[in-house]
């Protein structure tokens, strides 16, 4: 691994250009890029002399997730996918302070959009096993102080492990978590700093004052309501800002810059639950006046370089997300000049920067090693027993106890948080796909890392409502993964498995096949593959008895399905009762580290099987 601090200019730009994702170049002269002025067109002053011009550059990362290293600790190996992504805050290092090198570091402000202490075992060890309210330091707090950044929004998933947990990781921070429209319960008023204000020196010049704003999706007020209720409520993105931005202009802000957790495209995943939109960037830069550029999070996309248009002022405004993970920066350029006294954005563009094009940096990697070592060993040591072993291998074919085992803890999680609710004695449903042909809990000892395994997608859950009409279409949905085969077999898997069908040509995908099991009592049915896609489910009941068209049920479904993926029928329309923007993953590890033990006697029954004609179907492997 090398420092950035150690590259020449000349490699320093190689290294930069070879990073460089879409959007605008990054070596233009201030001067080349300001010659095209957004409503602006007085090139000099009344005295004809050419007026002074600057460049503010504002570097961004959101959805960090936890990740500090390009490490995926339930494999136990170097992350990878199939873009050839790399992840972690210490990449993202070097491409930072090679941008401050080669803007000057004075010119540069560093900020993130969100979802910062989140979403990987280096996250939650510090939240649960170790937590920072008990006085250790969090490793996020570490890597990003030692970079340096500006400020920070604060992104739906900091309040997953409730105000305490939030607070104490806040007080470890440098620098303000920024979040205007998370206000008291009963005041009203901002619980976390709503604004910063930045002064970027200018020689020869008065400083430019740059207005940073943080704001938060709404959706937290359903997702996190156990954290939350009685505690802080969370007015719209637009709403607020209409508030804060001439705050900060009166305050002297010659630029704004909002780092917004809230995606461009609008857009709710919670429907019309709450009254403000879910992703309201772009609404946000339409709809309110004198925002210069929006660093945008919660959406996991990738947008080099978007503008808006502001209705009011017709002037743009610019986006930019850096996709996830750290897997890129944002680079946006705001080229200003002194107008009438007055610092002015006339020119923006942005581009990203990506990783995986760069080493780790070697000083934010040295000083997290500690705690990476700790959960490597918390990942891979014991958390309970299992009586019997369980593999998913033949969960394509047949009900397996490794399926049964994720619908257990699915359908437990929705029932629990269904006491007291309107749904709270409808039967509970879920499913669950066959994502890892390879996983296996192994009889005995298990791990942190043998139960992730089992579901290796970074899922959340959810808890919907179907009627028995669309539970028995979502099924016949889901049977079009199957091969039409005449006779019983046997057949190999893949004779019969991964169908190809108008909506995937190349093969229904494993993970586009769901088994749905009942909680409390069976839910029991046969797949006819016999019989053409749609024509397929036969003898579908619940606890013995036929599912009738009108029946109701709760489904416990995980959020790639819920919002389309694999086109399920009913799904995006369905009624949400549950989503609490839990990982079902680490619901799984919690379950077996509260339980002790995996019993798949006790949870585990025959409930379908694949026909032919009314026979049993036999697939050999």
């Amino acid at each position: 691994m090398t420092d950035s601090s150690s590259f020449s200019p000349t490699t320093r730009r190689q290294l930069l250009a070879m990073a460089a994702v879409g959007g605008a170049g990054l070596f233009a002269a201030p001067s080349a890029l300001a010659d095209e002025h957004h409503g602006h067109d007085d090139h000099h002053d009344h005295h004809g002399h050419r007026p002074a011009r600057t460049r503010v550059t504002v570097l961004g990362t959101t959805d960090l997730h936890g990740n500090v290293y390009n490490w995926n600790y339930f494999a136990n190996a170097a992350y990878s996918d199939a873009k050839g992504n790399q992840i972690g805050v210490a990449k993202a290092a070097t491409l930072i302070k090679a941008m401050r090198e080669e803007r000057g570091a004075e010119s540069c402000l560093t900020l993130d959009a969100g979802d910062t202490i989140q979403g990987t075992p280096l996250a939650y060890y510090y939240a649960k096993i170790d937590p920072i309210t008990r006085g250790a330091k969090h490793p996020m707090a570490t890597a990003m102080n030692a970079i340096g950044y500006d400020a920070a929004a604060l992104g739906n998933h900091e309040f997953n492990y409730g105000m305490d947990t939030l607070r104490a990781f806040e007080r470890q921070c440098r620098h303000p978590l920024l979040s205007a429209n998370s206000v008291g319960w009963n005041t009203g008023r901002p619980v976390f700093r709503p604004y910063v204000l930045k002064r970027v020196k200018v020689r020869g010049q008065r400083p430019v004052t740059v207005g940073i704003l943080g704001l938060v999706t709404p959706g937290v007020a359903i997702w996190d309501a156990a954290n939350v209720e009685g505690k802080v409520k969370f007015p719209g993105i637009v709403e607020q800002a209409k508030v804060m931005v001439p705050r900060m202009k009166r305050e002297g802000a010659d630029v704004v810059v909002v780092s917004c957790h809230s995606g461009a495209t609008t857009s709710s995943s919670y429907g019309d639950a709450l009254p403000y939109p879910e992703n309201a960037s772009s609404l946000l830069a339409a709809q309110v006046p004198d925002i210069d550029a929006i660093l945008v999070g919660h959406a996991h996309v990738e947008i080099p370089q978007q503008f808006v248009t502001n209705e009011k002022t017709g002037r743009p405004v610019l986006l930019s997300e850096p996709l996830y993970w750290g897997m890129r920066v944002s680079v946006m350029d705001l080229d200003l000049e002194m107008v009438r006294g007055r610092w002015r954005v006339t020119k923006s563009a942005a581009t990203l920067l990506n990783a995986n094009t760069v080493p780790e940096d070697a000083r934010i990697a040295a000083l997290v090693r500690p705690a990476h070592e700790k959960v490597l060993s918390y990942v891979n040591s014991a958390i309970g027993t299992c009586t019997e072993a369980m593999s998913a291998s033949t969960s394509r074919y047949q009900d397996t106890a490794a399926m049964d085992f994720i619908n257990l803890v699915q359908g437990q999680a929705v029932k629990d948080a269904l006491a007291g609710t309107p749904q709270a004695d409808l039967p509970v449903l879920s499913i669950a796909a066959p994502f890892n042909k390879d996983a296996a809990i192994p009889a005995g000892e298990v791990t942190v890392r043998d139960v992730a395994g089992l579901y290796i997608y970074d899922n959340t859950l959810l808890g919907i409502t179907l009627t028995g009409a669309e539970v028995k279409a979502y099924l016949e949905w889901s049977a079009r993964y199957f091969k039409q085969v005449s006779g019983t077999g046997p057949f190999t898997a893949d004779q019969v498995t991964n169908a190809v069908t108008d909506t995937a040509p190349g093969g229904t995908p494993d993970y586009n096949y769901d088994i749905m099991g009942g909680l409390d009592k069976a839910l029991t049915y046969s797949i006819d593959i016999s019989q053409p896609a749609g024509s397929r489910i036969v003898g579908l009941a619940y606890d013995g008895v036929a599912v009738g068209d009108a029946d109701q049920f709760v489904v416990a479904i995980n959020n790639y399905r819920q919002s389309g993926g694999g086109g399920f029928p009913g799904v995006k329309t369905a009624p949400v009762v549950y989503n609490r923007q839990v990982e079902i993953r680490q619901l799984l590890i919690d379950w077996v580290t509260a339980q002790g033990q995996i019993d798949p006697p006790s949870f585990a029954s025959v409930d379908w099987k694949l026909v032919s004609g009314g026979a049993d179907v036999v697939i050999t492997g």
